[in-house]
């Protein structure tokens, strides 16, 4: 394997993050590949920024994450295949994105954004479908990730 490729890998599967559960269940699609880069998303929140500068993190790791995941995708010869999981990691980060970092806050958006990933209703179905490249791969997710932070401001307004 080329360099390039390793590195792309490394980086689009969560430092091979991504490979654990294809690795434990021998499956290629429905791994659990995804709650793995959206843990990994959560375990990291720690070491990043919050505030403003968070958003600012997101906005550099967006372009970043979309160039990378195309890379991958090239590297992989697979449109989205499951071991690339930069997406997730940042659909997660967009789910918190200036919420405060509470433990019912990362919760709902953990599980908000897993379902609305899982899911994936109108509209982000549709995008997904009507973008391609590393650009497709990404976009689905911060959608997701934006919707999610919009129902976790509601779950915390009515639960709490």
């Amino acid at each position: 394997m080329r360099k390039k490729d390793f590195i792309a890998r490394f980086l689009a599967s969560g430092a091979f993050v991504s490979y654990i559960p294809a690795g434990l269940t021998g499956f290629r699609k429905f791994t659990g590949s995804g709650l793995a880069g959206s843990l990994l998303a959560l375990a990291l929140l720690p070491l990043l920024p919050s505030g403003r500068i968070f958003l600012l993190f997101c906005l550099a790791f967006l372009p970043f994450s979309v160039w990378i995941a195309q890379l991958a995708e090239d590297s992989y010869g697979t449109h989205d295949d499951p071991r690339i999981v930069i997406d997730e990691m940042i659909g997660f980060w967009t789910s918190i994105l200036f919420l405060p970092r509470t433990a019912f806050n990362l919760a709902a958006a953990f599980v908000f954004f897993r379902i609305l990933d899982t899911l994936k209703p109108w509209p982000i179905k549709q995008l997904e479908n009507s973008c391609g490249g590393g650009f497709g791969i990404i976009i689905d997710d911060v959608l997701a990730g934006a919707e999610a932070n919009l129902l976790a401001r509601l779950a915390a307004v009515i639960l709490l």
